[in-house]
C-alpha cells in the first residue's frame, strides 16, 4: 500500500480489508457502513483509493492473478531479474498496422497517430492502451495494475513483455476522460488528455518504484505536463509530482522514455535524463519537447511581440485610423468594430507565435541540447525500444 513497497495486494469480492470492523465501530459509537465490505471492500473503499491493485472473482483466480504477476516479476535466488520468455513477436515488426478504435477518435491504425498527414499537430485524441498494446508483445498476456483506481485514468501501468522481456510499461492517456459525480467548481470538469492529475501522478510514482531493482521501466509519453488547478494543488498535486522525480531518481535499472507526441511541462523536468543516467529518450518523428509547449508561450512569454504584431496588422491600424476621422456615433460603431477585430487578430497572432515556437523547439533541436538521445520513425517503435532495454542488459 505505500509508495515504495513492491509487492501486490489481490482482493477478491469476499474479502474485506478494515481497521475496526462493523460492529466495533457501532458498539464504540464510530462511523460504519452496512458490511465490512463497505469499509473495506474492493469496490467502494480499497480499490478505488488504491491499495488494492487488481481484483480477482475468486481465490482461485486470485491465484492466477498472482502467477500473472510472477511471471513479470518474480526473481529467482542468485539471478538478477526476472526470466526472459519466449516469444514469437518479431522484434522488427511495424506497430504502424496495428488496429486502433476508440470513441472520439478517428484514427483506425496506430500508424495514423503518428502521421503527418493525419495528426501534423500531435494534438488529436487517441486510445494509448491501444498504443501500449501495439508495442508489446502479441504472445503474452498484459496485467494492468491499479484499473479500478478512481481519478487516476490518465496514467496506465501495464506488466508486459517486450522481445520476451518482462518490462513495466506506462502510459498517459491521451484523450479527455469524463469525470464521475459532481466535480469541484475549482478543477476541471474533465480528464484532460496528456495531463497528470494527482491520483495518476501517485500512481505513475508507485508504479516506478515498483519495478526498481527488478524490471526495466518504457514510458511512453504523450505529457503535456500536470493540472495546476486549485482542486489539483489541493489534491497534493506537487507532492505526488515530486514523487514521480524521486522515483526516477531511485531507480535501479534501465528506463526507456518515448516522446510519442508531446512533451511539455513539468513533465520534461520529472522525466529527464539529468535525474538518472541509465534512462534512454527516444522521440518520434513530428514530435514536440520543450518546457512550455507553443500556445502557452505565445500567450505568456511572447505576449508583448503578440501584441506588437496585432497592432501592427493593416486591417488594425486601417480601422483605427477611419475611426479616429470619424466622429458621433459612426465613431461609437467603428471603436467596437476595432475591439472585436482586435480580439480576432490577436487570435490568429496569438497562433502564428505558436506555431514558430514549435517550429524552433521541434524534437531535432531537443536532441541537439541533449534532451532526446534520438529521433525515430513510428515502424522503429518496436525494434529501438527492445534494443534500448537490450544495450542495458549487456
Amino acid at each position: 500500500m505505500l509508495m515504495h513497497t513492491k509487492g501486490i495486494l489481490v482482493m477478491t469480492p469476499d474479502s474485506a480489508m478494515v481497521l475496526t470492523g462493523k460492529q466495533s465501530l457501532d458498539f464504540s459509537g464510530g462511523v460504519s457502513a452496512e458490511d465490512n465490505f463497505g469499509i473495506g471492500g474492493y469496490d467502494r473503499v480499497m480499490g478505488p483509493n488504491g491499495q488494492a491493485q487488481y481484483w480477482a472473482p475468486n481465490l482461485l483466480a486470485a491465484r492466477d492473478v498472482l502467477m500473472s504477476h510472477y511471471d513479470h516479476a518474480y526473481v529467482a535466488p542468485g539471478e538478477e531479474g526476472p526470466r526472459r520468455a519466449t516469444t514469437t513477436d518479431p522484434v522488427d515488426r511495424d506497430v504502424s498496422d496495428f488496429p486502433h478504435s476508440a470513441e472520439g477518435s478517428d484514427f483506425t491504425t496506430v500508424g495514423e497517430i503518428f502521421s503527418a498527414e493525419t495528426n501534423p499537430d500531435r494534438k488529436k485524441p487517441f486510445d494509448i492502451r491501444t498504443v501500449m498494446r501495439a508495442l508489446s508483445d502479441q504472445d503474452h498476456a498484459v496485467l494492468e495494475r491499479w484499473a479500478g483506481m478512481a481519478d487516476a485514468d490518465t496514467a496506465a501501468v501495464q506488466d508486459v513483455h517486450l522481445g520476451g522481456m518482462p518490462v513495466c510499461l506506462l502510459g498517459i492517456e491521451s484523450r479527455s476522460v469524463q469525470r464521475h459525480g459532481f466535480p469541484p467548481t475549482d478543477g476541471p470538469d474533465a480528464y484532460t488528455a496528456g495531463t497528470l492529475f494527482p491520483r495518476s501522478s501517485k500512481k505513475a510514482a508507485r508504479a516506478i518504484n515498483a519495478a526498481s531493482g527488478n524490471r526495466p521501466l518504457v514510458v511512453l509519453a504523450n505529457l503535456s505536463g500536470f493540472d495546476g488547478s486549485p482542486e489539483s494543488m489541493r489534491r497534493l498535486q506537487l507532492e505526488y509530482g515530486a514523487e514521480i522525480g524521486r522515483a526516477i531518481v531511485n531507480f535501479r535499472g534501465p528506463i526507456v522514455f518515448c516522446v510519442i507526441s508531446r512533451y511539455h511541462g513539468g513533465a520534461f523536468v520529472v522525466f529527464s535524463k539529468a535525474l538518472n543516467p541509465n534512462m534512454t529518450v527516444l522521440a518520434l518523428e513530428g514530435s514536440y519537447a520543450s518546457v512550455l509547449g507553443g500556445a502557452p508561450a505565445a500567450a505568456v512569454v511572447f505576449s508583448a511581440d503578440v501584441n506588437a504584431r496585432t497592432a501592427a496588422d493593416p486591417r488594425v491600424r486601417d480601422l483605427e485610423a477611419r475611426a479616429a476621422a470619424a466622429s458621433g456615433t459612426e465613431r461609437a460603431a467603428l471603436t467596437a468594430e476595432l475591439d472585436e477585430l482586435r480580439v480576432s487578430v490577436r487570435a490568429e497572432k496569438l497562433g502564428e507565435v505558436a506555431a514558430e515556437f514549435d517550429g524552433v523547439h521541434d524534437i531535432h533541436r531537443a536532441v541537439e541540447v541533449g534532451s532526446v538521445d534520438a529521433v525515430i520513425s513510428a515502424a522503429e517503435l518496436r525494434p529501438r525500444v527492445i534494443a534500448a532495454l537490450e544495450a542495458h542488459r549487456r
